[in-house]
C-alpha cells in the first residue's frame, strides 16, 4: 500500500506530538456490562490453524457479508412495488376485461419498462460487487507465527491482527501491541484528535491508523462488531440525498394529489352525465387517468443511473454511493491533493547534502538505520532505504513513526562505541527556526518541484515534546516526485469544462506550485502556504477563490477549505489517498479516493478509482453530466404530458363532453413522443454541467407546454365534434384531436432534442414516420381506432398544431429570457 509521504501534513499545528487521551470504547457499547472487562490475552504469535478451524466451527466468524448494493429482492420490489405500478395494474386488470386487447397495451408497456430496470439494476449490481471485490481491504492476520494477508470475512474471533499507518480497524479488538499507535475515531465519535493506544485499550472497527503501528487481538467478529452495528447505513449503494430523486419524488407528490380529483371528476362525467355504452365510458375513462402518471420518469432514472454504473466500472472507477454521479455532474470545484494524485506514490532520492561538515558515509549509515527502524515506512522513507540500505546494524533503542500532526519521524540508537543519539527526519521548516541559512538553499530546491528532508540530531530524548527544539541539521535528502503522466491532460480537461482546479497539498507550498507548474495549472505561481490562512469562512474562501495553489495545509484546514468553498455555493469534489484527507473527503459533496491509498480514504469516498489512474475523473464527471443532463431533458417530455393530461381531463368535465381518446391512442402518442424518444435521449453524449433546482427547471417547460397542447387538442376536438355527425363521429373526432396532439407533442420532443445532430434528427424523423404508417396501413388504422375523414378536418387539426407549434416555440424562449434557471 503507497502511504503518505514524509512532509505530507496530517493534524494540528507542528507541536510536541501528545495526543488525547484513549477513549474507552467498549463502555458506552456494552451496557450491559458496565464495568470495563479485562483485556484478553495477547498471543503475539496469533492463533494456530486448529485455533482457526474450532473457532469457524462454533460460527465465530467476522461473516458479515460485504454489501455493495442492494440484494436483488431489493430491485425487483423497488421496481415493481411502486405506488404508480400499483394504479395502473387496476386499470390493467379492468381494460382486460372490458375493452379490446389494443386498449391494454399501456399495461404491457409498463411490465417492460419495470423488466428493463431490473435487468438493468441486476447488471449494476453485478458490476458493483465485482469491483468491491477488489477494492476490499485485506488485513494482515498472524497465525502460526507468520503474517498475512485474508479477506474481512475470513477473521475469526482472537484473531491477532497487525495495523498500520492508514490501515482501518475492521473487527473490534483489544491492543496487544503498540508502537506510537494513533488512531482517528472521528468517524465513530465526531472528535478529530488522534487518540494514542497502549496495551490493553480497546479499538473500534471503522476508526483508522493515522501513525505508528501495533496489533490487536479481535474480541468482537460478525455482525457484533461496531461497524456491523451501521452496516445499512454504510451500506454502498446507499441513497443518501440527491437533488433529482427528491426533485423527482416532490413532482411524483403533487401530481398524485392533482389525480385523486381530476379522476374522480372524470369517472363521474363519463360513466354519469353520459348516457354512452358502459364499457366504452369505462375505456375513455381509464384512457383520460393513465396519461397522468409519468410512470416512465422514474424507471428512466434509475436505468440511467445503473447504465452510468456499469460504463464507469468497465473503467475499474466503484461508485459507493449512487448518487455520487449525480454529484459530480454538478462539481464546479476540484480539490485534488498533490501526493497521489498529480504524482505518482513512489519517489527516488536524487541528492544528499551534508551540512555542517558532516561525513556522507557517516549520514547514509543514520539514514539506513532510520529505515529499518520503521516496520511500516511511508513513501518518501522508502525511496530512503531503497537508496542507503542498513549496513551499520546499530540497536534502536526507541523509535518515533512519522505522524502528519509532528511533520517528522525519528529514532534514537546505540551505536556501538558507547554513543547514544537521537535523531528526526522531517520536514525542514518545521524542524529549523525561521531565518535559518540552509532554509534559502530549500527553497531553491523547492522551486525545482523537488521533495526535501531534514536529518537532524536532537539533543532531548525521543519522548520529550520539545525533542524537535535546537535541533542540530545535519543533511538534506532530496527527493524527486514521479508526475502522472496523465495529470497535464486531466487538469486541461478540468480547464475546459469551467471546473476549478485547487491543489491543496501537506508539502512545502513552494515545492507544490512547482508540481503544479509542470502540469501547467493555471495559477501555479501563486502559491498560498497555508500557515497563513484567514480562520474566518469568509475570508477563507476569497482567498480560495483568487488562488489555486496551497501548501502545509493540515488536515483540518482541508476540511474548513472545503467548507469555506462550499459556503459560496460551490460543489466541490476531493480526491485523496491518505489518512491526511479523509476529513475533508468525508465533508466535500464528493470524495474520491485511489485504489491504493489507505483504506481509510477508501471507506469515506463515495467514489474509489481502482486503478489508481487520475485520467479516469473526467470519465467520472462526463458520466455524471450525461445523467443528470439528459434526465433534466427527457423529464420534460414526461411531465408536458402530465400536464395535457391533467388539463383535458378538467376540460373534459367542465363541458360534459366524451374523453377524446382510447388508451390505445395515448398509448401510441406516448410511445412515439415520449418513451422511445426518452430512451435515446438518456443514454445520448451530454457535457453541460449539472445546474441546480431540478424542479424549477423541468416545469418552467412543462407547464406551458401541457397547457398549450391541451388547449390545441380540446379546440381541435370541439371542432371536430360540431363538424361530424351520425355513424362513427367519435371515432373520427378521436382522430383528429390525436393528430393535433401528437404534432404538438412532436414539436415539444423536437425542441427538447436539440441541439440537432444527424441521429437526432432522424430519431424525430422515425418517430413522425411510425405514426404516419399508422395512419394510412389500414390494419393499423383498425388497430388503433384512427381513421382521418374527409379533409377539412384533418388540414384544421394541422393548422391548429401548427399554431401550437409556434406558440410553443414562442413561449419556450420567453421563458428562457424570463426565468433563467
Amino acid at each position: 500500500m503507497t502511504q503518505r509521504a514524509g512532509t505530507e501534513s496530517d493534524g494540528p499545528e507542528p507541536g510536541g506530538g501528545t495526543a488525547a487521551p484513549a477513549i474507552d470504547a467498549g463502555a458506552e457499547l456494552d451496557p450491559v456490562h458496565p464495568v470495563r472487562p479485562p483485556a484478553p490475552l495477547f498471543k503475539p504469535g496469533g492463533l494456530s490453524t486448529a485455533e482457526v478451524a474450532e473457532r469457524v466451527a462454533r460460527g465465530e466468524v467476522n461473516d458479515v457479508p460485504v454489501r455493495s448494493s442492494r440484494s436483488t429482492t431489493d430491485i425487483v420490489r423497488a421496481n415493481v412495488f411502486t405506488r404508480f405500478n400499483a394504479i395502473i395494474g387496476v386499470l390493467w386488470v379492468i381494460m382486460l376485461f372490458v375493452a379490446p386487447i389494443q386498449d391494454s397495451l399501456f399495461g404491457f408497456v409498463i411490465v417492460a419498462n419495470t423488466g428493463i430496470g431490473i435487468i438493468q439494476e441486476l447488471r449494476a449490481k453485478k458490476t458493483l460487487d465485482s469491483l468491491a471485490v477488489i477494492g476490499e481491504a485485506k488485513p494482515s492476520v498472524r497465525r502460526d507465527g507468520r503474517t498475512a494477508e485474508i479477506s474481512t470475512s475470513e477473521i475469526v474471533l482472537g484473531d491477532v491482527i497487525e495495523l498500520g499507518p492508514g490501515d482501518k480497524v475492521v473487527v473490534d479488538g483489544s491492543v496487544g501491541e503498540a508502537d506510537g499507535l494513533e488512531i482517528d475515531e472521528s468517524l465513530l465519535t465526531g472528535e478529530a484528535d488522534p487518540v494514542l493506544k497502549k496495551p490493553g485499550d480497546r479499538v473500534m472497527s471503522g476508526s483508522f491508523v493515522v501513525a505508528g503501528g501495533g496489533a490487536f487481538t479481535a474480541t468482537k467478529v460478525g455482525r457484533e462488531a461496531y461497524a456491523a452495528q451501521l452496516a445499512e447505513e454504510a451500506s454502498r449503494f446507499t441513497l443518501v440525498h440527491s437533488e433529482l430523486r427528491s426533485g423527482i419524488s416532490t413532482i411524483l407528490k403533487y401530481v398524485t394529489w392533482m389525480m385523486i380529483p381530476t379522476s374522480i371528476g372524470l369517472i363521474i362525467s363519463q360513466l354519469l352525465v353520459k348516457d354512452n355504452n358502459l364499457k366504452d365510458s369505462i375505456a375513455r375513462t381509464v384512457g383520460g387517468i393513465v396519461p397522468m402518471i409519468p410512470e416512465g420518469l422514474v424507471l428512466l432514472t434509475s436505468v440511467a443511473f445503473a447504465i452510468g454504473v456499469i460504463r464507469l466500472g468497465r473503467k475499474q472507477c466503484l461508485v459507493q454511493e449512487l448518487p455520487a454521479i449525480e454529484g459530480l455532474a454538478r462539481v464546479d470545484v476540484v480539490c485534488l491533493d498533490k501526493t497521489g494524485t498529480l504524482t505518482e506514490g513512489g519517489m527516488d532520492v536524487t541528492e544528499l547534502r551534508p551540512l555542517g561538515g558532516a561525513e556522507p558515509a557517516y549520514v547514509k549509515k543514520v539514514l539506513g538505520a532510520l529505515g529499518e527502524s520503521d516496520p511500516r515506512p511511508n513513501a518518501s522513507l522508502q525511496a530512503i532505504i531503497d537508496a542507503y540500505p542498513d549496513m551499520a546494524e546499530w540497536r534502536c533503542t526507541e523509535s518515533l513513526p512519522f505522524s502528519s500532526t509532528r511533520k517528522y519521524s525519528g529514532a534514537s540508537f546505540s551505536e556501538g562505541d558507547g554513543e547514544n543519539n537521537t535523531w528526526l527526519l522531517g520536514a525542514p521548516d518545521v524542524l529549523l527556526p525561521a531565518g535559518d541559512p540552509a532554509l534559502d538553499e530549500i527553497n531553491d530546491l523547492n522551486e525545482q518541484g523537488l521533495r526535501v528532508l531534514l536529518l537532524a540530531r536532537s539533543a532531548r530524548e525521543l519522548d520529550d515534546a520539545a525533542v524537535a527544539t535546537g535541533v542540530r541539521p545535519t543533511a538534506l535528502v532530496v527527493l524527486e516526485q514521479r508526475l502522472r503522466p496523465d495529470a497535464a491532460d486531466t487538469l486541461r480537461y478540468f480547464e475546459d469544462q469551467d471546473v476549478k482546479a485547487k491543489v491543496i497539498s501537506g508539502d512545502n507550498a513552494v515545492s507544490v506550485g512547482a508540481v503544479a507548474g509542470k502540469l501547467g495549472l493555471p495559477g501555479a505561481e501563486n502559491t498560498v502556504d497555508a500557515r497563513g490562512l484567514p480562520t474566518d469562512q469568509g475570508d477563507m474562501a476569497q482567498v480560495l477563490d483568487d488562488n489555486s495553489v496551497f501548501g502545509r495545509v493540515s488536515p483540518q484546514q482541508k476540511r474548513d477549505m472545503v467548507g469555506a468553498l462550499q459556503s459560496k455555493g460551490h460543489t466541490v469534489a476531493m480526491t485523496g489517498d491518505g489518512v491526511n484527507d479523509v476529513l475533508a473527503l468525508k465533508d466535500a459533496d464528493i470524495g474520491v479516493s485511489m485504489g491504493s491509498g489507505s483504506e481509510a480514504t477508501k471507506a469515506v469516498a463515495q467514489i474509489v478509482l481502482l486503478n489508481n489512474s487520475f485520467s479516469t475523473l473526467p470519465s467520472v464527471v462526463a458520466e455524471g453530466r450525461r445523467v443528470i443532463g439528459n434526465i433534466t431533458r427527457v423529464a420534460t417530455l414526461f411531465l408536458t404530458k402530465t400536464v395535457y393530461s391533467v388539463l383535458l381531463a378538467i376540460l373534459v368535465v367542465c363541458s360534459q363532453v366524451e374523453y377524446p381518446f382510447l388508451p390505445r391512442h395515448l398509448t401510441l402518442l406516448s410511445t412515439l413522443t415520449i418513451g422511445i424518444p426518452a430512451f435515446f435521449l438518456a443514454l445520448a453524449p451530454n457535457k453541460e454541467r449539472a445546474k441546480p433546482h431540478f424542479v424549477k427547471r423541468v416545469m418552467r417547460y412543462a407547464i406551458p407546454g401541457g397547457v398549450i397542447a391541451a388547449v390545441a387538442t380540446f379546440v381541435s376536438y370541439l371542432i371536430a365534434r360540431h363538424h361530424y355527425t351520425g355513424q362513427g363521429a367519435l371515432e373520427a373526432e378521436s382522430s383528429a384531436a390525436t393528430l393535433t396532439l401528437f404534432l404538438t407533442s412532436m414539436w415539444v420532443l423536437a425542441i427538447i432534442a436539440r441541439p440537432y445532430t444527424w441521429w437526432r434528427m432522424a430519431l424525430v424523423g422515425a418517430m413522425g414516420g411510425a405514426f404516419l404508417i399508422v395512419l394510412v396501413v389500414p390494419w393499423l388504422q383498425d388497430f388503433f381506432q384512427l381513421k382521418l375523414v374527409g379533409a377539412v378536418v384533418p388540414w384544421i387539426a394541422v393548422a391548429v398544431a401548427v399554431g401550437a407549434a409556434v406558440l410553443i416555440e414562442f413561449t419556450f424562449r420567453w421563458v428562457d429570457r424570463r426565468f433563467p434557471a
